[in-house]
């Protein structure tokens, strides 16, 4: 099954619905160091509820330690960002694919999207809108790639 994993995140209501949405489609969440906020923060307690027990959480301590990592399970990285060509909805995703997504207010960096096997994005057809919520743009990819895969059994 695809995992999501959140690359420096920054606003800890954002991961707790992130991880709630990850509890409730048994979906593996993971954490790349630095984060902007500690795990034990109260706002992203309250925002996963009494749902933590049931999230599948990894934390890494650096981009290098979660490289390292993907590499030995193997599995594309799908970078999604404003700055991707091929629509999310193009993509015919695999469960092995790891889902990445960027921090609050800079998305991914260019090196990381350098090591993305594909750069994807939410296309937004509002002028003036850079970018959706960092929660609603997870739950968009998360749930295309189960519909797929769903589809596919």
């Amino acid at each position: 099954m695809v995992k999501v994993v959140l690359v420096n995140p920054e606003i800890p209501p954002n991961t707790g619905n992130i991880a709630r949405t990850c509890a409730a489609t048994a979906t593996e969440l993971h954490l790349v160091k630095p984060l902007g906020f500690e795990l034990s923060d109260r706002q992203l307690k309250r925002a996963g509820l009494d749902y933590w027990p049931y999230v599948n959480l990894s934390v890494h301590e650096s981009w290098a330690a979660f490289a390292g990592v993907s590499r030995s399970q193997g599995g594309r990285l799908i970078g999604f960002s404003t700055k991707g060509t091929v629509p999310y909805t193009d993509i015919t995703y695999q469960p092995s694919d790891w889902l990445l997504f960027g921090p609050e207010t800079r998305g991914l960096s260019p090196e990381i999207l350098g090591n993305c096997d594909l750069t994807t994005c939410i296309p937004m057809r509002g002028t003036g809108v850079r970018s959706l919520n960092l929660s609603v743009s997870v739950a968009v990819g998360l749930f295309e790639s189960l519909r797929q895969q769903e589809a596919q059994l």
